[in-house]
């Protein structure tokens, strides 16, 4: 639970990083995050199991595909939702991840979801809602069907996790990368983006994809071995909560009332279903 607590809050800066960037766009950022996500896992995986990571991301199979796949579209719609809708809709519409998550698991790995994590999900859907309560309404379509996919991609990326939890799935992770340089890649070229950013919004977008992506996605991998897909979605909202306190500890853009109290129930939501997990019997270790 603390693993995938942390790794939300390692996603939660992301709305901070694209704040910070000056000209860049969404798929610029997505390339140079995707390289420097790549390089990062290729060391990792290499240190930690000795093996070619592309040999180990081929041994995870329709699992790990399916995966990184998912997990291009969660982050590439996030960001392109960021960017082309107002963030109170992006917010709401990722809050999605919980529910698909948990129909998902009950259909296609038979995972039951208990009671009281059912009543989590909607005391944060609750709590998402005070928060945008004011805003809602305002921007883009395209951004809010890009938030939508977000939301059904992490889900499934989830899923993923679970479906092949009884091997190492951190090389799907790094399949995503792969995969998510040569789609940005292909895009960059068609839209005539130039490839060569400048030494700052370069240098932020490959911090994100080591600080920020890369090791948010190590600890969520890691986590996924010991907890139901659905309390993974719902640790993971901690990016939710997080998000506006970090542009305004660091860039001073103000909080509203709506975001403090509606952050408070989605971060109690949180907490008491983790604290009513906790009570189960610990889950047995999975070689």
């Amino acid at each position: 639970m603390i693993l995938v607590f942390l790794a939300g809050v390692l996603w939660s800066t992301v709305g901070l990083g694209v704040r910070l960037i000056d000209e860049a766009v969404v798929w610029q950022i997505l390339l140079y995050r995707s390289v420097s996500l790549s390089l990062f896992l290729f060391l990792v995986i290499r240190l930690r199991s000795g093996i070619s990571p592309f040999t180990m991301a081929r041994r995870t199979g329709r699992a790990g595909l399916v995966g990184a796949v998912g997990l291009v579209m969660a982050y590439s719609g996030g960001i392109f939702a960021l960017q082309h809708t107002s963030v109170a809709n992006a917010m709401l519409l990722f809050a999605v991840a919980p529910f698909a998550t948990a129909v998902l698991g009950w259909v296609l790995l038979g995972e039951r979801v208990r009671v009281a994590t059912w009543i989590a999900i909607g005391f944060g859907l609750l709590g998402i809602l005070v928060m945008v309560v004011d805003e809602f309404g305002t921007g883009s379509m395209a951004g809010n069907i890009a938030a939508f996919l977000s939301a059904m991609g992490f889900a499934f990326f989830t899923i993923a996790l679970r479906w092949g939890r009884a091997g190492d799935m951190l090389p799907a992770v790094f399949l995503s990368g792969l995969i998510g340089f040569g789609a940005m890649l292909i895009i960059c070229l068609v839209l005539g983006l130039p490839l060569i950013l400048t030494p700052r919004d370069g240098g932020i977008a490959m911090i994100m994809g080591v600080a920020q992506v890369g090791a948010g996605l190590l600890l969520y991998t890691i986590g996924s071995r010991a907890l139901p897909a659905v309390e993974l979605t719902l640790l993971s909202l901690a990016e939710v909560v997080l998000g506006p306190v970090w542009v305004w500890l660091l860039l001073g853009e103000r909080i509203a009332l709506n975001t403090v109290l509606g952050g408070a129930i989605l971060l109690a939501a949180i907490v008491g279903n983790a604290a009513s997990g906790a009570r189960r019997k610990p889950p047995v270790t999975l070689a």
